[in-house]
């Protein structure tokens, strides 16, 4: 067991983030409304926290902390993130005030694969659902939980079974990633060591991953934190908060398509390396309060 105080941490904002889909609440510690107690698992790791303000108890031997520390990002500022946004940037500010215990991730990259696949075109919840699925049926069994299926044990699976699991048109993206990881045509040892552009081009190489699932992938298994990810939610906010405070036909001259890229580039360019953070803390905000 280690206790450590943290700012700028909050495992609630962090489960509900939408950027983990195995963190979920637990009763270890009690579980009260004035601490927040959640179980996580990543690969085949498992961790159980209770936090309650600023105090977090982590419960792991001291050999497996660093693991936790690094996935949790532990050694970043990330109020120095926070107090680095443009005064009059009011959205941003808020979001990020409204988000603040938010910290990026840095899971496993065959896990995010896998996992922002399936996520295409699917609410939360179904995510969670789908992705317990997989662990269920492919995974290896622990002592009270079941670890994300390897690329072996999950290419184990007929492309029938996957469609009968609900996956729908991404079965046959998990088969075909599966076939590739097995055969070495996606090299995952590889893919840890490229940088954000680089890491980019490889993965949107391989059959059912786009721009978007990419950038999910480089942001939260391989942590290149300048990652953006534009979906349904940002793409709103881009287009109502952002898109007013440039020149109409600045826009009007770029494909639909091109304009959230535009926005981005324009507005966010100043935080160069850590764009991602207000990505999350965006996503969040609209997330939480729009819903």
């Amino acid at each position: 067991m280690i206790a450590r105080t943290i700012s700028y941490f909050n495992l609630h904002q962090i489960a509900a983030s939408g950027q983990c889909f195995r963190m979920n609440r637990t009763q270890i510690g009690g579980g009260t409304e004035e601490q927040e107690a959640y179980r996580v698992i990543s690969g085949a790791k498992v961790l159980d926290l209770v936090q309650r303000d600023s105090s977090v108890i982590f419960f792991c031997d001291e050999d497996e902390f660093p693991y936790w520390e690094e996935y949790f990002d532990l050694k970043t500022d990330y109020g120095a993130y926070i107090a680095s946004i443009d005064e009059k940037d009011g959205y941003l500010r808020a979001a990020a005030e409204f988000g603040s215990g938010i910290r990026i991730l840095k899971q496993d990259v065959w896990e995010m694969i896998i996992t922002f696949v399936i996520s295409q075109q699917k609410t939360i919840p179904n995510i969670r659902s789908l992705v317990e699925a997989l662990c269920r049926n492919y995974g290896s069994r622990m002592e009270g939980y079941y670890a994300f299926p390897t690329p072996e044990q999950l290419n184990g699976a007929a492309l029938e079974e996957l469609q009968a699991l609900k996956l729908g048109y991404r079965a046959k993206y998990i088969k075909r990633i599966c076939e590739d990881a097995c055969s070495g045509a996606l090299d995952l040892k590889l893919l840890r060591q490229m940088n954000y552009p680089a890491a980019m081009a490889y993965l949107k190489g391989f059959y059912g991953i786009g721009e978007k699932v990419a950038n999910c992938v480089c942001l939260f298994g391989l942590h290149h934190v300048e990652a953006f990810p534009i979906d349904t939610w940002i793409r709103k906010i881009l287009m109502r908060e952002y898109a007013c405070r440039c020149r109409k036909t600045a826009l009007e001259r770029l494909p639909q398509a091109r304009q959230c890229e535009y926005l981005v580039g324009r507005y966010f360019a100043g935080y160069k390396g850590y764009a991602g953070v207000m990505q999350q803390y965006m996503f969040y905000y609209e997330r939480m309060t729009r819903r």
